[in-house]
């Protein structure tokens, strides 16, 4: 059965130190003015938190470390127990920008990309989500032909982490490339796959910052295509594979939201326990109402359990990666945990603003702006619908 051993624990006192002096003093300012911290991401790649899965000969640590998954789940949550942004902009960094050019690249992509990636020299994004094509990915409309030795691209992407950054190197984006089947007047589904689009390529537009409820730091952009034109191998892993390699990149990054949301449920419990003791109300400090003890007495039952799902997922992943358990015990598991997590987490922001009376209202106090950023967990790698109708799939229901 799984547990976090004393190198998973001795991990996360490295990593919650360096949130609490790194990260801690600068994100009140940082959210005000959406500011997005370029210059702290090589510090983190110097802590080694983008390498935990990447082997070796690209910069990583993966051949030194066990449980590797796990370790990048508890930097996740460390990280956004001081703040979400931080926290996504490592979970997006590995899931979404090193892990597709790892698992589906070919040596020289690997090469090219990876060493400055782990380092934290630089980021890379994963354009899937389209203006009028979210969860319904099949029914991307960005196309990419290939003429000669190179893809021509065009169409546009939306809500795109680590996109347009100072650093940011490549941006792998899923399009049709062709159709499969169809003939005799049934018409054939659409070819998918995916093509690394380097920033600076010409026809390549990022469309200015979103002005967003919340993740204010992080970095989140559109992303628009035209007659954009990256040489034919820039493709990423075999033509008509993009979707799939979509659907596995989402597993993993399922159990790094669950993580982060957790970090936000763990803040929520510590926070509205704090503040019920200290503030006094009618002479007495409030935790004497059970109907405030009994509130964060809930929080502290929510963390506990999106803990134990959170990891338990994780350990199968990596047990997954060491050949001793299958892919749909992962893909339920991924979609359990980040079901429960993210609606859990909702709940603890309202519960300790709540706790909190008229200050937790009060941008001064973290409960607010984690409040904000609290509700993205439910939609993003994947919305609550969407875990449901896995779920209810991976029981043998037909949904």
């Amino acid at each position: 059965m799984f547990e976090l051993g004393p190198d998973h624990e001795e991990f996360r006192r490295l990593v919650r130190d360096f949130a609490t002096g790194e990260v801690e003093p600068h994100v009140h300012q940082w959210d005000r003015e959406h500011h997005f911290p370029t210059d702290l991401i090589p510090k983190m790649g110097d802590l080694g938190l983008f390498g935990l899965v990447v082997p070796e000969q690209y910069g990583g640590s993966l051949e030194h470390a066990t449980g590797a998954f796990t370790s990048l789940c508890i930097a996740i949550e460390e990280l956004g127990r001081v703040d979400q942004s931080i926290g996504i902009t490592l979970s997006a960094g590995v899931g979404l920008g090193i892990n597709p050019i790892l698992t589906y690249g070919n040596d020289e992509q690997k090469q090219t990309y990876l060493p400055d990636l782990v380092a934290g020299r630089a980021l890379a994004g994963f354009g899937l989500t389209e203006p009028d094509a979210g969860s319904d990915a099949a029914a991307s409309r960005t196309r990419a032909e290939l003429v000669g030795d190179e893809w021509v691209v065009n169409g546009a992407k939306a809500f795109i982490t680590n996109s347009g950054t100072d650093i940011t190197s490549v941006v792998t984006v899923t399009a049709r490339t062709g159709t499969i089947g169809g003939g005799d007047g049934t018409p054939g589904k659409p070819e998918i796959s995916a093509i690394m689009i380097p920033s600076g390529t010409p026809g390549f537009e990022v469309a200015p910052a979103y002005d967003k409820l919340g993740w204010n730091i992080s970095d989140t952009h559109g992303l628009s295509f035209t007659d954009c034109r990256v040489p034919a191998e820039n493709l990423l892993g075999e033509r008509g594979e993009g979707f799939k390699q979509f659907l596995k990149t989402l597993d993993d990054g399922r159990i790094a939201i669950s993580a982060l949301a957790l970090g936000l449920i763990t803040r929520m419990r510590e926070e509205a326990a704090a503040y019920s003791k200290s503030r006094l109300a009618f002479g007495k400090p409030i935790a004497v109402n059970q109907g405030v003890s009994f509130q964060v007495a809930d929080l502290a039952v929510m963390e506990e359990t999106a803990r134990l799902l959170t990891y338990r997922a994780a350990w199968l992943k990596d047990e997954l990666e060491a050949g001793r358990r299958s892919v749909a015990e992962v893909k339920q598991a991924a979609s359990i945990a980040k079901l429960y997590t993210s609606e859990a987490a909702v709940s603890a922001t309202r519960i300790a603003t709540q706790i909190f009376g008229g200050n937790g209202f009060m941008e001064e106090y973290p409960v607010a702006r984690f409040y904000r950023d609290a509700k993205i967990l439910e939609i993003g790698e994947g919305t609550s619908e969407v875990q449901r109708m896995v779920i209810a799939r991976g029981l043998g229901l037909p949904a």
